[in-house]
């Protein structure tokens, strides 16, 4: 994965509840649910980005293929929304401009 990620962010009808539309899958057709953050135990990208998440106020994440769920305060939507697009949009983009592309091969400090 190294290309950007759209989103678009939908309004649910329970408040502080937003859906965050993906136009590429993060976990194929697997529901992954994370009531807390005591519930990220793996490194896996859904992981991360849910982990992500809790770091910038989420109460719960759930992630299914395309689409991420976030519940939070439903008085911080104003300053989480963009926060939480930009990390979706950017978490995935390995390769940035001026920051050089290693294969691995580089030969290390002795």
């Amino acid at each position: 994965m190294g290309q950007a990620i759209v989103v678009s962010s939908k309004p649910s009808a329970r408040p502080g509840v937003r859906a965050f539309e993906c136009n590429r899958s993060i976990t194929s057709m697997e529901i992954e649910r994370y009531p807390s953050v005591a519930a990220v135990k793996k490194h896996r990208p859904p992981d991360v980005l849910a982990g992500k998440l809790f770091d910038i106020g989420a109460s719960s994440v759930t992630i299914y293929s395309n689409i991420v769920t976030v519940e939070a305060d439903p008085e911080g939507w104003d300053e989480l929304e963009p926060q939480v697009l930009d990390l979706i949009e950017n978490m995935f983009i390995y390769y940035r401009e001026g920051v050089p592309i290693t294969t691995g091969l580089e030969e290390q400090p002795a």
